[in-house]
């Protein structure tokens, strides 16, 4: 089975310049977590998360309004081709550590596949999915037993 038959695609895009209030109120209006950053051609620029947002914009107390999203967003996205089998997006995400991809055709974001999207398909058993989350989930701290 393919990407695109358990992405959404009902996609919301932002561009670089777009404060992070607005792209915090699109997401909230939306419920969604994640956005991308695309050029004029839709082509991904980057990503922002809403977590991207309290950790690189609130912990650091920067104004939410004066902020553009191009100076918080992941720069080095990593995305899936529509057409891919789902079992290499969910290789893809475990080995990532990512919870959410954006899904490109043509260069172009399309859609987006979320862990949540996984754990809907019939072609990923249930231990499958808990061992992407188990692995998305790791601590990274070297310190961390």
């Amino acid at each position: 089975m393919k990407v695109k038959e358990f992405m959404s695609d009902n996609l919301y895009c932002i561009s670089p310049k777009t404060s992070v209030c607005d792209c915090a109120k699109l997401m909230g209006d939306k419920h969604i977590g994640c956005l991308p950053i695309c050029n004029d051609g839709n082509e991904i620029l980057g990503l922002v998360t809403d977590r991207d947002i309290i950790l690189r914009v609130v912990a650091n107390n920067k104004d939410i309004n004066n902020t553009w999203v191009c100076d918080i967003m992941t720069k080095d996205v990593c995305c899936c081709e529509s057409d891919s089998e789902i079992y290499q997006a969910e290789k893809l995400m475990c080995e990532k550590q990512i919870r959410r991809i954006p899904v490109v055709e043509n260069n172009k974001v399309i859609g987006i596949l979320t862990l949540g999207d996984l754990a809907k398909s019939h072609t990923i058993n249930n231990g499958g999915v808990g061992a992407t989350f188990q692995s998305i989930c790791k601590c990274n701290d070297k310190n961390a037993e």
